[in-house]
């Protein structure tokens, strides 16, 4: 009897002592969906910049700024006396407007309601664009943007009113800056 259980404790003891083998993964991933992904992305990106200047080129008596994040606008009012423009922190008040990329209205300025905003410390749900746009205007202006879908609603969309993966224009009009050091 002793040695039997002598030789299931040597078998135990052998088996235990196995040096762990690293697991092989199921499946491999080549990482093509990601490629496919990155693929399609610029090819929508692309569009929506030709899109976009092909819009522009039909008006030419407009005045187009490039964004620098990745967006153009021109201004529908223009003040070039003040030099305040809203900075980390500001609160802002303004209203705008979304459109088609040819102007039709989607969500009218009513509809919106007049907003405030905390520039960069907000949990305000807006699009980059109109967070990016906001810092490039100065009290009293009304500028319209134009947003590739990226800078706009994305893949999601907007409630029922904007499909995924759309350009936009959104003509804002900035009622106010509270700089973030005033004592009101």
């Amino acid at each position: 009897m002793n040695k039997i259980v002598s030789a299931i404790l040597l078998v135990l003891f052998a088996v235990g002592c196995k040096t762990p083998e690293a697991r092989r993964p199921v499946s491999h991933s080549s990482g093509s969906y990601i490629d496919a992904s990155i693929a399609r992305n610029k090819k929508l990106n692309k569009a929506e910049e030709n899109a976009i200047k092909e819009l522009m080129a039909q008006n030419p008596e407009v005045e187009y700024f490039t964004s620098e994040k990745g967006f153009w606008y021109y201004y529908n009012k223009r003040d070039t006396s003040a030099v305040l423009t809203a900075e980390t922190g500001d609160l802002v008040s303004f209203e705008y407007e979304i459109n088609a990329l040819d102007g039709t209205p989607i969500v009218t300025k009513t509809e919106l309601g007049p907003q405030t905003y905390q520039i960069e410390q907000s949990n305000q749900d807006l699009i980059s664009g109109l967070k990016d746009g906001l810092k490039l205007m100065k009290e009293g202006e009304t500028v319209t943007f134009l947003l590739p879908s990226h800078k706009a609603f994305g893949y999601y969309g907007y409630e029922d009113k904007i499909g995924s993966n759309l350009p936009i224009q959104t003509r804002v009009t900035l009622n106010d800056i509270k700089p973030s050091n005033s004592e009101n």
